[in-house]
């Protein structure tokens, strides 16, 4: 390969601190690094002319980081393994081993491994995931060698390691963020998730909970947290005879908590709120992160999500009344859900102790305000959640809320914390000559759900409660990324009825898989220790709660049904889509099950700035000779839409749409026909270039009706954009689109910044866009 030159360069995309401005003294040492840097730099900046230079500067970068961890004394697997335990990084237990196996792991170690990663990808393991020395930081394992100590680290032997490796090193199957970061180490913390239930209403026990949420935070966990139990403004507070501020100053200590705990230096605390809509102070919660009013009563670091029933949404389609209550009055309320919590609800309604009344829609279209304005307020549906979970059989056993990303869906009470272990399938990685290879699929299924079950041993937990949670019930959560690939490779339109039928195919694919390793798992280990609490033990598994879906494999369904009635199972749950934003550029494919939101884009990270582009596109556009300067131009000037220019033909647009182009309604569509093969949920964004009242209420109506359990951020335009100062101005954009006001030349806007119309004032949005991946990443 050689390094395209049409362009000229831009600023360097690196940090200061590179591989190689050590001080090299031998020889030519410091030329040749200096030289190795300035080709990685000229690589980096010609992905765009040919995205084969990511693959270029990835090997160079490769060499560089091989010389560094050499400069330790770390040519080997097992020498890196040693290197990191003398510096008290790694846990005894791996370092023994792998020093009783070490030539059996060595010859593990795949020397084209590395060939494998996009330059972003390994950039990103390089400044993020590999260890380093505590006082040089220098590097003290490569990448191959980073993957083989995660698999030992989850490994009960050489096989199972090399197994668990070589899906890692092919970037078939990754295990989430907290799993990398931490397997084999000191404090194996690999749980993504954490779910802590409302604290009753005592002070002491809203205190106890701001610990546990500070203590789960600090070790790389994305935390989700419910305050519908607590008092709402006004409230008698019988002890003092005085009133309740409600639950805005609870909130905004809760805020400055999770903004002051770091995770280990890697990033900062991330947390969710979900407030049920009944909550008296639900208006006051929409407006938490809102960019005007009393600053005193708002909030910048925390997520806010909806927990809906179904009631109210029926109410906002018949245009009824809806009533706010206190939940020190009604706290019935908060553990029922489906008819029961309808019979309740609307039993209180009638006994007048409601706070106030309002009419259903004025609070929706509220919502949907706060969506459109920052992109929070995440629609997530309590009923949908609690009927169709394996984990909800008895009355007792609720879900109150999901996640930090919308895709766990577990029980939590005041003793429990729920946790989660994830990790993803790359679909990419999958395809052979434009199709899945289903076959190779199963066996990956059904390896990462054995590693993703062992990690609930092996992991660290931060609090009893997460501990005896995750022990109970051994939920897990395998997703998916690289959806997008899987469509541009098979050249099926994200909203085509093909695409539909794949993705749901690939759903199905990976369920059976998994409940058949899950199966297998209890019969060597026996069921979970809550087993008999679940649907599973009485003969239900998820698909049966969505009988319009029509499945593949009726027979297999009914032998998978069979073999649990006598095995049961290992895991209480066992998928969910996650975002993937860090996982997914480590595989170099696209995120989970999202659309591509440019063809060409400047992705902002705390390593630098990378040029990233739609590697199927320009394959299509180089064999047919229009992958030229020309059309890059009019690509950027057009915020990577391809829409309007006239040389690309018609069909290559139709395919290479961004998500701005697409039909929401596809999106929900996958989602819904997916959903009964996810017994957890979906992190489902959702994009809307210029959102209104209007088609936000409209949108997610639809999806409500349309089954699903979750919704994540509303995205809008744009998150995306390229700088344009390399454009020539001159020349009029060929089919420009409009979505919103450009920005200035080599500018970017605020990530997820939302422009409405004059009604609605434009405020920032810290959305987790491809310019801001770190709120995402506390999953994967």
């Amino acid at each position: 390969m050689t390094v395209t030159r049409d362009m000229p360069p831009p600023r360097s995309p690196h940090s200061p601190e590179e591989p190689g401005e050590r001080d090299e003294r031998e020889g030519g040492g410091v030329r040749r690094t200096a030289d190795r840097r300035l080709a990685i730099e000229e690589a980096a900046a010609r992905v765009i002319a040919d995205p084969a230079n990511s693959r270029v500067a990835a090997r160079l970068l490769a060499e560089e980081v091989a010389e560094e961890a050499a400069a330790h004394g770390v040519r080997s697997f097992s020498e890196s393994v040693a290197a990191t335990h003398e510096a008290g990084l790694v846990q005894d237990a791996l370092a023994e081993f792998v020093r009783a196996n070490a030539a059996e792991l060595d010859a593990l170690v795949d020397p084209e491994g590395d060939a494998r990663f996009e330059y972003f990808g390994l950039r990103t393991v390089y400044d993020r995931y590999l260890l380093r020395h505590p006082v040089t930081r220098g590097v003290l394992e490569a990448p191959q060698h980073f993957f083989l100590r995660v698999a030992c680290g989850l490994a009960e032997s050489v096989a199972e390691a090399g197994e668990l490796y070589r899906l890692m090193s092919t970037l078939s199957y990754l295990p989430s963020s907290p799993t990398l970061f931490n397997s084999g180490a000191r404090r194996p913390q690999l749980s993504s998730c954490f779910l802590l239930d409302s604290p009753r209403d005592e002070l002491e026990a809203i205190y106890e909970r701001y610990g546990q949420v500070a203590r789960l935070s600090k070790y790389a966990g994305g935390i989700g947290v419910s305050w519908t139990r607590v008092r709402s403004r006004g409230s008698l507070i019988r002890g003092t005879n005085g009133h309740s501020n409600g639950i805005v100053p609870w909130l905004r200590t809760l805020d400055a908590s999770v903004a002051a705990v770091n995770q280990g230096g890697r990033r900062k605390g991330a947390a969710c709120v979900y407030l049920e809509t009944w909550h008296a102070d639900v208006e006051e919660f929409l407006e938490l992160r809102d960019n005007t009013g009393e600053d005193a009563r708002r909030t910048h670091n925390l997520n806010l999500a909806n927990w809906v029933p179904d009631e109210f949404m029926r109410r906002v389609e018949a245009d009824e009344t809806w009533s706010l209550f206190d939940p020190k009055e009604v706290p019935e309320l908060t553990d029922l859900w489906g008819e029961e919590f309808d019979r309740a609800y609307r039993a209180a309604e009638a006994a007048g102790r409601y706070v106030r009344r309002l009419p259903a829609r004025t609070l929706y279209g509220r919502m949907m305000r706060t969506l459109a304005q920052t992109g929070n307020g995440w629609m997530t549906f309590k009923d949908a959640s609690n009927r169709a979970s394996n984990q909800t059989a008895r009355p007792e056993n609720v879900i109150h809320l999901s996640n930090l990303c919308t895709e766990i869906l577990e029980v939590t009470s005041d003793a429990e914390t729920a946790v989660c272990n994830l990790g993803s399938v790359n679909l990419a990685a999958h395809l052979v000559d434009g199709e899945l290879d289903w076959a190779r699929l199963r066996a990956t299924v059904a390896t990462a759900v054995r590693f993703l079950d062992r990690s609930i041993d092996r992991g660290f937990y931060p609090t009893p409660e997460a501990e005896a949670a995750n022990k109970r019930w051994r939920p897990i959560g395998l997703g998916v990324m690289g959806l997008a690939d899987v469509f541009f490779a098979a050249r099926l339109p994200f909203d085509s009825p093909e695409a539909l039928a794949l993705s749901t195919r690939a759903a199905e694919e990976m369920a059976l898989a998994a409940y058949g390793a899950s199966a297998a798992l209890a019969a060597e280990h026996g069921a979970h220790p809550s087993y008999a609490d679940t649907r599973a033990a009485g003969g239900v598994l998820h698909l049966d709660h969505f009988p319009k879906a029509a499945p593949a494999y009726p027979r297999e369904w009914a032998e998978l049904r069979a073999t649990i009635a006598e095995t049961g199972l290992r895991n209480s749950l066992l998928l969910a889509v996650a975002p993937t934003a860090t996982i997914a550029s480590i595989a170099g494919c696209y995120e989970c099950v999202e659309p591509q939101v440019s063809n060409v884009f400047k992705r902002e990270t705390l390593s630098g700035e990378f040029l990233q582009v739609n590697r199927y596109l320009v394959r299509d556009l180089q064999e047919r000779g229009l992958w030229t300067a020309k059309v890059r131009d009019a690509i950027k000037r057009a915020d990577g839409s391809v829409q309007e220019i006239e040389e690309i033909p018609g069909e290559l647009r139709g395919l290479y749409r961004t998500a701005w182009e697409l039909p929401q309604k596809a999106l929900i569509d996958l989602a819904a026909a997916r959903q009964p093969y996810i017994d957890q949920s979906q992190s489902l964004n959702l994009f809307m270039a210029s959102p209104t009242i209007g088609k936000l209420s409209s949108m997610y109506a639809y999806a409500w009706r349309a089954g699903l359990k979750t919704t994540y951020y509303l995205r809008s335009r744009p998150a995306t954009r390229i700088a344009q100062a390399t454009v020539a101005a001159q020349e009029p954009a060929s089919g420009s689109q409009t979505g919103g006001p450009a920005p200035a030349p080599g500018s970017l806007p605020a990530s997820g910044a939302v422009h409405l119309p004059a009604a609605l004032p434009d405020q920032d949005a810290v959305a987790c866009s491809l310019e801001n991946p770190e709120i995402c990443e506390a999953c994967q």
